[in-house]
């Protein structure tokens, strides 16, 4: 956990942002959290600790965060969420392609090691494909016995 923070601290650093202990507490919390969570359940945890944070200011960092590749976004249920990134690494190489299962009741994650992209590449021989994303969602072990 300590490494995944001071590397995202030296990515945050190398892009030309401040650290703060603010930033590191968000940071923490997402690492520790290991699942999604909305924007709103950051303000909650940082509201505690810092009383008054804007709402705003949270977002704005989520954001910050995610376009310097150290967190992942999804939507679900019309809301953005965000986890730590699975790949922040010391050299910050996303080599590792894998996708998730989410469970839509708690966040809760678990990397796919397979990639069905092979199967679409041979339906769009004409296509370039750049990008793509998959998940699969639905409810965790310990969602469904409650």
């Amino acid at each position: 956990m300590k490494h995944q923070l001071d590397n995202a601290i030296k990515i945050i650093k190398e892009n030309g942002y401040k650290y703060t202990k603010k930033r590191e507490e968000i940071l923490l919390f997402l690492i520790e959290e290991n699942r999604y969570v909305g924007a709103i359940e950051v303000f909650d945890f940082m509201n505690k600790q810092y009383q008054g944070i804007s709402y705003d200011t949270i977002y704005r960092n989520l954001r910050d965060f995610t376009k310097m590749d150290l967190l992942e976004e999804t939507e679900l249920m019309g809301e953005k969420k965000f986890r730590f990134h699975c790949d922040v690494s010391s050299s910050h190489d996303h080599n590792h392609h894998h996708h998730h299962f989410i469970c839509t009741n708690c966040g809760w994650t678990k990397e796919i090691n397979l990639c069905p992209m092979d199967f679409f590449s041979e339906q769009l021989p004409d296509c370039q494909i750049e990008s793509h994303r998959f998940e699969i969602l639905g409810k965790c072990q310990k969602c469904l016995k409650k």
